[in-house]
């Protein structure tokens, strides 16, 4: 089925149209790295043709006299959240009325899954202009800030390398990651982050089961490489109570996508050691040619101070920042 306004058609991308839709795929291919803050290129027109025709990942486009101007790319299947992943219009001409009309068949298309899924769109780089015409379906947004060290870098070294840490009781101390600490990883994760803004476009956060999942996916590979040497965790009394996990989203590029520490052992400047093991075991492999890496991020919310500060005494500089964009399920 397709829909139609002025003369403009928005119709999921099939046989019919794959080789006319590559003009606007490789426009789109062209940007993703400097307009959109993609860290990776994305993926060669046929390979993303062959992912969407094995149902990988779904594509509406919009064509304009028949020649297709732009489209939208969303998941299904990687997580519980419905994962709108881009929305990209060749030139700015009529730009809202083609995001409106792709929205418009992407709610539609979506909408027995959206009964019991949030939508999640992290709206990267020029996406961020859309956000005036996405709140007008009911999405809400959560600033996101993404901060770097980099590699190299001689000021973040040396803030790494002069961070003054807390004195740690006999009791604690900090290790690498050990497959024993799972189960205790996962109820660790789902009470620091069932209350926060994570949670509202990453709805697994909420439920044990669903946190079980999002610790599967970073440990088991899928969320790309798990670094157990350079993930670190809190321990007290041999116990685990704490954890700042370590992963690579591609390439030469390491991340930290999750820090969590149980309530009763916050506040005592633990985090910092955590990270500061984590960062200063993946600058140490660089240097010494073990594992090259040309960065480490983070990603955390903009009004969250503390966490801002914390990065930025371990030698984090902020890059950018994006709006999340999160449509809650249907009641």
């Amino acid at each position: 089925m397709s829909e139609k306004e002025n003369n403009y058609i928005v119709e999921l991308l099939d046989n019919d149209s794959y080789k006319i839709f590559k003009g606007v795929y490789t426009d789109f291919k062209a940007k993703a790295i400097e307009e959109y803050k993609f860290e990776l290129e994305p993926l060669e027109y046929e390979d993303f043709i062959d992912a969407v025709t094995k149902k990988y990942m779904n594509c509406i486009v919009l064509k304009e006299n028949e020649i297709p101007t732009a489209f939208l790319v969303y998941t299904t299947s990687i997580s519980e959240s419905i994962e709108l992943n881009i929305i990209h219009c060749l030139g700015s001409e009529d730009e809202a009325t083609k995001i409106k009309m792709l929205i418009e068949k992407f709610l539609a298309l979506t909408e027995i899954e959206r009964s019991t899924k949030v939508v999640s769109y992290p709206m990267l780089g020029h996406q961020s202009i859309f956000t005036a015409d996405i709140s007008k379906f009911g999405f809400k947004f959560v600033g996101s800030a993404v901060m770097r060290f980099l590699m190299g870098n001689a000021s973040s070294e040396r803030i790494l390398e002069n961070m003054q840490l807390s004195e740690m009781p006999d009791e604690y101390k900090v290790v690498g990651y050990n497959p024993l600490y799972r189960e205790n990883l996962v109820k660790t994760i789902h009470e620091s982050f069932k209350d926060t803004a994570d949670a509202l476009y990453d709805t697994r956060f909420k439920s044990l089961d669903g946190t079980k999942d999002i610790i599967n996916k970073v440990v088991d590979n899928i969320y790309g490489e798990f670094l157990p040497e350079a993930s670190s965790v809190l321990l007290y009394n041999d116990m685990p109570v704490g954890y700042a996990l370590a992963n690579i989203t591609g390439g030469k590029i390491a991340n930290i996508p999750l820090v969590a520490i149980d309530k009763p052992h916050r506040g005592k400047g633990f985090s910092e050691h955590l990270l500061n093991r984590s960062i200063k075991t993946i600058v140490d492999w660089t240097k010494l040619g073990k594992r090259i890496f040309s960065e480490v991020n983070v990603t955390t919310e903009t009004n969250n101070y503390k966490a801002l500060k914390l990065y930025r005494r371990i030698g984090f500089r902020e890059d950018y920042c994006y709006p999340q964009a999160y449509l809650l399920a249907k009641k």
